[in-house]
């Protein structure tokens, strides 16, 4: 059997993270839902893993990994950019800046369910073909 191995990065501290990783953990737990139903008739495993990092690791939050290669990676035309975050400020008590996504000229702090997809679904066609 083939597999999807994808993994997700984020800061967290005592249990909490921050909104926008949140709202990259709601969008990612919908769609390994969907890929798993839907690629397992393709022989595909569709395996979620979470990397908890400490403050220390910041810049590494809210990271996608698809068998290890990162969500811009699979997705030509995105860079990753950073702003301010002033959830994670709260969780960190100081001024902080998160990771986004820029991808056809617009700006995401938490990653979309279609740009997830997406790239998943490069990664098996890549790994399959």
């Amino acid at each position: 059997m083939k597999k999807l191995a994808i993994e997700w990065k984020h800061f967290e501290k005592e249990g909490e993270t921050c909104e926008r990783c949140a709202g990259t953990g709601e969008n990612l737990a919908t769609v390994v839902a969907e890929l798993q139903q839907e690629l397992k008739g393709e022989g595909v495993e569709v395996t979620l893993t979470e990397t908890l990092l400490p403050a220390s690791r910041i810049a590494e939050s809210n990271m996608i990994l698809f068998n290890g290669i990162p969500l811009e990676n699979l997705l030509a035309e995105m860079d990753v950019a950073e702003n301010p975050c002033a959830s994670c400020a709260c969780l960190t008590g100081e001024e902080t800046l998160c990771r986004t996504v820029e991808f056809e000229g617009k700006t995401y702090e938490e990653i979309p369910k279609d740009l997830i997809r997406r790239a998943a679904l490069k990664a098996v066609s890549s790994k399959i073909d």
